[in-house]
């Protein structure tokens, strides 16, 4: 997911927003729109707080038709993702999804990914305000591979929370409560092509649908029908924030590489040549480098973007995200700070509207579900 909330744009200026299949029935239902990575979408229905608890403790549904949506076929697409994909796609099994970055020549990252593995080819999530981006990326490094973008011929929605799984039991011809953790299954809903992976981006457990743009509003209602509640992308920012998940924009930038990230994890230095493979291998050497950590505040004051972390009158880093967590009812931040300072538990301050804010940095991720 990338960017924070512009204003809604004004009137005149509104056409030159897209929109999703479901564009009419949020605005029916009162969900405050805004422009969010060039698209106008629902930022809430209701209070934030409420849809981030909703999630939390029940089940929470989300339009996120904006994510752009890949597919690669053809006898090298293997090959392809492999060359722009940091992490291996050479071990998946049919059916599986697995994060990566896809990173420049010089080590930064252009955009962080979903790629599903399928019998005939590879599907690829990628984020809204980088879907351009990084077609235009692709079709660099294309060759014969065939790569088809479905952003806006299809339908992604989220079903999110707790209740999230058993409450999708029977909403298509697939057992979805027995899929694991990160695989998916392509099956149908009523007649149609759809796809279904047990993913998300907000911490709790849930599943993800992709259908034919037509069939949103039958797959919305439905949920909303069975007990989900809709929710904005207000709330699902302030989840996954919790969750400790990078933001692309914020703690994800062409500057960032996925080392400074914590996400070494989701780069297989070992599989082979990939684009920026070199760079990163010296860059993961490089101490003067910034490390993304936590951040727990004294109080309620909220760390924003931009907010120099301070220790011992020295600036040893920069907030990329804060927020008030619901769920824990605390103030955390994310952010980069100098190597010296990653331990849990170092002492600092972050500036806060030029008023010092105690700090202390904490293990990621500040919210982790129990089951």
């Amino acid at each position: 997911m990338t960017g924070r909330f512009a204003p809604a744009a004004p009137l005149a200026r509104l056409s030159l927003a897209k929109r999703t299949p479901l564009y009419d029935w949020h605005v029916a239902h009162g969900a405050r729109m805004v422009e969010f990575a060039g698209w106008d979408m629902p930022i809430q229905y209701a209070s934030i707080v409420e849809e981030h608890q909703t999630v939390r403790t029940a089940a929470g549904i989300f339009e996120i038709s904006h994510m752009g949506r890949l597919w690669f076929e053809g006898a090298n697409s293997l090959d392809l993702i492999q060359r722009i994909y940091t992490n291996n796609a050479a071990t998946m099994k049919e059916g599986q999804a697995r994060y990566g970055l896809i990173c420049n020549e010089h080590g930064g990252i252009l955009d962080d990914v979903l790629v599903y593995r399928w019998a005939d080819g590879f599907g690829m999530v990628v984020n809204a305000s980088n879907r351009e981006k990084i077609v235009d990326w692709i079709a660099k490094h294309q060759g014969g591979t065939r790569v088809q973008d479905t952003t806006t011929q299809t339908f992604m929605v989220a079903v999110q929370g707790p209740r999230a799984v058993a409450l999708c039991n029977g909403l298509v011809p697939a057992e979805v409560d027995k899929l694991p953790y990160y695989h998916g299954c392509r099956t149908s809903y009523r007649g149609m092509r759809c796809t279904v992976s047990r993913t998300g981006y907000t911490g709790e457990d849930g599943l993800e649908f992709m259908v034919s743009a037509e069939q949103a509003g039958s797959l919305w209602e439905e949920l909303l029908k069975r007990g989900a509640k809709p929710c904005g992308l207000g709330a699902r920012d302030t989840l996954r924030l919790e969750a400790g998940m990078p933001l692309y924009g914020h703690e994800l930038t062409e500057d960032i590489d996925p080392f400074q990230a914590g996400l070494g994890w989701a780069v297989k230095m070992d599989k082979g040549d990939f684009i920026g493979r070199e760079a990163l291998a010296r860059r993961r050497q490089d101490k003067s480098l910034r490390q993304r950590v936590g951040l727990e505040l004294e109080g309620k004051r909220l760390a924003r973007e931009g907010a120099s972390v301070i220790k011992e009158g020295k600036v040893v880093g920069a907030v990329t995200s804060g927020t008030y967590a619901p769920t824990l009812a605390k103030a955390f931040a994310m952010a980069y700070v100098d190597r010296a300072c990653v331990a849990p538990g170092t002492g600092c301050e972050v500036d806060v509207r030029g008023k010092p804010a105690a700090a202390r940095v904490v293990p990621l991720p500040f919210y982790r579900r129990t089951k």
